[in-house]
């Protein structure tokens, strides 16, 4: 049974004001995932360290990984991850739109990454939406269209998961609902999905959304001390399968 995981890392600086990569790939150590997607991870940045948190991360849990630099400024970068233990193979990254009239918003980006599960190729894109709502929409409507969720490439078994800042009531999320299903929808259990802020989660903003080919298994947010602390957001986990061809 695969597990996937969804995390917001907070470039791995917890509720307790603290530095502390190893705590965060901790967290994922002891939910044995097999994909890990990781939202807001510094690499090479002064303000913590000069660590490539993604590959750090990834070292501690024997997976390969793939980032991609939303944000660059000279040699330090920010952005996002697909890290995995499984064959995989990167499909495609890139910049998400942006809102013309707010010029000063963060950029924002995706990645995609092909992995093998039990010989069949799935489909992973891992994103991080705006903090405006007209932007998210921008974004939403730009990952749903033909560069990607709607690319020739993507198709098959798909899962597009990530950090959305956005509740099941927005716009952003009926967007993906008409081309995938909402992975909280479709569990068999009723565990506790809300995962933000992170000690005492009232809401719903990291999602996980699934082509038919996926079959739910169970989704949650664990709610332990350590994640608590770790990050401002807690992890989104996953249990599933993949329908045979």
């Amino acid at each position: 049974m695969p597990r996937i995981v969804t995390y917001n890392v907070h470039r791995c600086v917890g509720n307790d004001r603290r530095l502390d990569v190893a705590r965060v790939a901790a967290v994922l150590a002891k939910l044995k995932p097999d994909i890990v997607a990781l939202q807001e991870l510094d690499v090479g940045r002064r303000r913590t360290g000069h660590v490539d948190q993604a590959h750090e991360i990834a070292r501690r849990l024997d997976m390969a990984c793939h980032f991609h630099a939303a944000l660059t400024v000279e040699e330090e970068r920010y952005g996002d991850a697909i890290l995995t233990a499984y064959p995989e193979r990167l499909v495609q990254v890139g910049p998400l739109p942006g809102y013309d009239r707010i010029r000063a918003l963060e950029p924002r980006g995706a990645l995609w990454v092909e992995v093998e599960i039990e010989g069949a190729p799935v489909q992973i894109i891992n994103t991080h939406l705006g903090l405006v709502p007209r932007e998210q929409q921008i974004q939403a409507a730009w990952l749903a269209g033909p560069a990607w969720l709607q690319h020739p490439l993507c198709r098959g078994p798909q899962i597009l998961l990530g950090d959305f800042n956005a509740t099941a009531t927005s716009v952003v999320y009926r967007t993906f609902a008409t081309r995938l299903k909402a992975a909280r929808s479709l569990s068999t259990k009723s565990s506790p999905t809300a995962t933000f802020p992170s000690p005492l989660p009232v809401l719903r903003i990291d999602h996980l959304f699934v082509s038919p080919q996926i079959q739910v298994l169970d989704v949650f947010a664990p709610f332990e001390p350590l994640t608590r602390v770790a990050s401002d957001h807690l992890p989104l986990v996953m249990d599933f399968e993949v329908a045979a061809a």
